[in-house]
């Protein structure tokens, strides 16, 4: 053997040595590690082979290619079955657009969510700051003293961008804060295509959301009973008080045709209730909760349909395909 594989083999022996013997230093360490012991909380139980994926209960959107279908002219749509958890029809369900007043499901949600529906709120003058051409409302003023309740029958039936404003404030005191909860939110929600700069949706170049993620959203409201009974609502006879104590009864009508009775939903399908939305920017847009004849729940959502007819002639479509 020569000098050098001499060396090579010293020097193997001393790191055995100093491995096994910590190189002359007492070996019973006072915690010493026991592989026996510990290996349990490695090994994988009977029944527990996975854990739950995050996403196990969620609408996977693989191939849009695999879909076509004609009859579908918006920009953007989906549909999704909650109950298979199966995606029944998909077009640009990723792209960033504007989502016109369907930014009220994600306040709306925040309203259930974290608020307190009994509260009584003085609106602000903030629902004055509301100048848009055509921005829809529900006609309450500032001072007026009004539950939470009634502010989301406000937001929800007739649109009302003064009930996101008095919403926010009240819940964060300004709109920006409120935006600022409806991105955390997002977030958390796994909405990372989206954000949002005002409660009611009016046009913002910053203020975007997608098919998909208003899927994520909608599907988290439909949790809330109190969300579910709002967007079934079609009409709503409000009650609230001015601000000089003087009692107002407003009657407050959804927007939505298919709860109107001015479209008719397939065959075995029940529109459970939804959100309209319509900017000169976003289009028309809609989504909707719809029911199988065993109560499975489907969401559907058209972006950007050219016209209001259009718009309930794409949802049909869309929805028809739950039973056909």
């Amino acid at each position: 053997m020569n000098i050098r594989n001499c060396k090579h083999v010293l020097w193997m022996l001393a790191a055995a040595a100093w491995l096994s013997g910590c190189a002359g230093l007492p070996v019973n360490l006072e915690q010493e590690y026991q592989f026996q012991e510990r290996a349990s909380f490695a090994t994988v139980q009977a029944g527990d082979a996975f854990a739950n994926a995050f996403a196990k209960d969620l609408c996977v959107v693989e191939d849009e290619a695999a879909f076509s279908d004609g009859a579908i002219t918006s920009e953007a749509a989906a549909i999704f079955d909650l109950y298979d958890s199966e995606v029944l029809y998909s077009k640009n369900a990723f792209q960033k657009m504007y989502p016109a007043s369907i930014t009220k499901v994600m306040t709306a949600l925040l309203a259930v969510k974290y608020g307190n529906l009994t509260d009584m709120v003085t609106v602000p003058q903030e629902v004055t700051s509301i100048t848009e051409s055509g921005a829809t409302m529900c006609g309450i003023k500032p001072g007026d003293v009004i539950s939470m309740q009634e502010l989301l029958y406000g937001l929800m039936l007739p649109s009302g961008n003064d009930a996101g404003v008095a919403i926010a404030v009240h819940m964060d005191g300004s709109v920006e804060a409120f935006a600022d909860r409806m991105n955390r939110e997002a977030a958390l929600l796994g909405a990372t295509g989206s954000h949002f700069e005002n409660p009611h949706g009016l046009n913002a170049e910053n203020h975007y959301t997608t098919v998909y993620d208003l899927y994520l959203i909608f599907q988290e409201a439909l949790k809330y009973p109190e969300f579910r009974e709002i967007i079934h609502t079609a009409s709503h006879t409000a009650q609230y008080q001015d601000s000089q104590g003087q009692a107002k009864t407003p009657t407050w009508k959804n927007s939505n045709w298919f709860l109107t009775g001015q479209k008719e939903a397939p065959e075995g399908v029940t529109v459970v209730g939804g959100k309209t939305g319509t900017t000169n920017a976003a289009g028309y847009c809609l989504i909707m909760d719809s029911a199988d004849a065993k109560n499975h729940d489907y969401i559907s959502v058209v972006l950007k349909a050219d016209s209001r007819p259009a718009l309930y002639e794409n949802m049909y479509h869309l929805i028809d395909k739950i039973v056909n």
